[in-house]
């Protein structure tokens, strides 16, 4: 199965810089994006330090199956070095760890953490890696999935029932997460496991995307273009409807 592929990155309308990150290496089938928070400079250093280093680790992992890894969160990988949803997850928590450490000994960076949306292609699956409020959707028969849960407070108010979808879309709190990679030295990762078919578009995205675009004008332009217009779409309508934060989208099409 070919994979294509595009990423695309924009500040947005109302942001001076931009917070966000992402990552696309064809040799790992290694999709990755990251919106960073916290200070003057945390946010971006934050979200940079998450894909470096995920990339990092999951290379050493890939070429290297006897590499040495961290004693911390030695059981999340021994148990089978080739378990690509293992890999993936401990590349996260090396991420956060690396991210808490660096924000300890830099004032000016403390506080700092980033969301973390990924995905890992390895054999006909797709391994889906994600903390925070970035986004993983599924465009599959004309349909539109979201496949991960937002970690944020508004999303388990409504996961709770105390509010609804139309009342989390204008709630003062809806920009406050749950979790994030590097807040701690450690992180909950939840993890899904997806077998892909043909025709399968997978999106990634931040929510400067997901904030002002809504899941049908998603799936008509993810499916109806291929992945570099399909970003470039999704960036402008994002833009149209006000660009209040940074905006970026990685879709990997399976053909």
């Amino acid at each position: 199965m070919k994979i294509e592929f595009c990423g695309q990155s924009d500040v947005g309308k109302k942001r001076e810089k931009n917070e966000d990150s992402f990552l696309i290496d064809e040799s790992l089938g290694l999709f990755m994006v990251a919106d960073g928070m916290g200070g003057h400079l945390g946010g971006e250093y934050a979200s940079r330090l998450a894909v470096r280093t995920v990339g990092e680790i999951l290379r050493q992992l890939t070429e290297d199956p006897e590499a040495t890894i961290s004693s911390d969160f030695t059981a999340d990988i021994t148990r089978d070095r080739s378990d690509a949803g293992e890999q993936l997850k401990y590349a996260l928590r090396i991420a956060s760890q690396k991210i808490f450490e660096e924000a300890n000994q830099n004032p000016n960076l403390r506080g700092m953490g980033t969301t973390a949306v990924v995905l890992l292609i390895r054999d006909g699956k797709g391994f889906i890696a994600n903390v925070g409020d970035s986004r993983a959707y599924l465009i599959r028969d004309n349909e539109v999935r979201q496949l991960t849960s937002d970690h944020s407070l508004v999303a388990e108010q409504l996961r709770a029932g105390f509010i609804t979808e139309e009342e989390l879309k204008h709630h003062k709190f809806k920009n406050i997460i749950t979790r994030s990679v590097g807040f701690q030295t450690d992180v909950e990762i939840d993890l899904l496991i997806r077998d892909l078919e043909e025709g399968d578009r997978i999106l990634l995205c931040s929510d400067g995307l997901t904030n002002l675009v809504d899941d049908p004008e998603i799936l008509k332009i993810v499916s109806k273009n291929g992945p570099k217009a399909a970003c470039q779409k999704l960036v402008d309508l994002a833009n149209k409807k006000g660009g209040d934060d940074n905006i970026t989208v990685v879709i990997a099409a399976m053909d």
